[in-house]
């Protein structure tokens, strides 16, 4: 089993500042470059009513990031009009592909008009993305509400990409589906129903979420998620899916692989909310970020003995 991580003694890692991201700059997608780490992060402002913008943060030693001055991206079009959200990064050959939430505005729907779901940047350099708007439509009667938390496998499993997301059909009652791709731009639902889902009497009794990419292994694929019961105190787990079929569960944590402090009492924000969304290997040690209390972004490690 992957974990348990811990804490990093002197998070927060990363801090809201002034502009963009006076409000928050929070949940991290993380990869590294040769020496660097380059972190992008959901920046709110105290001055606007958007969701989110898309910052970029360089670090040399993965714990102490300097950011750019401004948003890498921004919501500038319909599918995305009311905030970018929630980032998740991998990289394939030379290109980097990033997952977002695209935020309409509105209410839920069940239909193509829908407030939020799955959207994709692609760039060489960070800096530059190119936005190819909403990639994957609900096509199942379990995610008819909202979509989000699109984690691709950069590598192809029977010659085909896989994303793992999340749907729901009641707010925050959620599931963790399967979607499929050629091209990681067009996903296809071939299951009718999800292969995650919430488990009476766990700590994920009420519902799940998608954290990192998941990770390749020879054991099988790892996904490290999100999970929530009906306190609505975020915790973090891991699923191992079979190589062979990714739909099918090998092993799956009975208690999280993470409990993180509850930083809302110490720097404000939502209380209890832990969201990983970034893991890069360094040597022996796999660093986890997560995002504090929808405020700040948070580092924890386990160390492979």
């Amino acid at each position: 089993m992957i974990g348990p991580f811990r804490d990093y003694k002197e998070n927060p890692v990363l801090l809201p500042s002034t502009g963009f991201e006076s409000k928050g700059a929070f949940n991290p997608a993380v990869i590294k470059e040769g020496n660097d780490y380059f972190m992008l992060y959901r920046a709110e402002s105290l001055e606007d009513a958007l969701t989110g913008k898309i910052g970029l943060a360089r670090s040399q030693d993965g714990i102490n990031f300097i950011r750019y001055p401004e948003p890498v991206i921004v919501p500038d079009r319909d599918f995305d009009r009311s905030g970018c959200e929630d980032p998740r990064l991998i990289k394939i050959d030379d290109t980097y592909y990033l997952t977002y939430v695209g935020n309409r505005g509105g209410h839920r729907s069940h239909s193509w008009g829908w407030a939020t779901n799955i959207c994709l940047a692609t760039s060489k350099d960070l800096m530059h993305w190119e936005k190819h708007g909403l990639i994957f439509k609900p096509q199942k009667d379990w995610d008819r509400g909202q979509v989000k938390s699109g984690a691709i496998l950069p590598e192809r499993i029977n010659e085909k990409y896989i994303m793992y997301f999340m749907g729901e059909t009641e707010p925050w009652k959620t599931a963790i589906g399967l979607a499929y791709s050629n091209d990681l731009v067009n996903w296809d639902e071939l299951l009718n129903e999800p292969v995650l889902l919430p488990r009476e009497g766990y700590f994920d009794s009420q519902g799940v979420e998608p954290g990192p990419p998941p990770l390749l292994t020879e054991e099988g694929i790892w996904l490290i998620y999100c999970g929530w019961a009906e306190d609505c105190v975020y915790k973090v787990g891991a699923v191992l899916f079979s190589n062979e079929d990714p739909s099918v569960i090998l092993e799956r944590s009975d208690e999280p692989i993470l409990n993180a402090k509850d930083w809302g009492k110490t720097f404000g924000g939502i209380d209890n909310h832990t969201v990983a969304e970034g893991l890069v290997k360094d040597k022996n040690r796999w660093l986890l970020y997560y995002g504090a209390a929808d405020r700040a972004c948070c580092l924890a490690i386990w160390e492979e003995r």
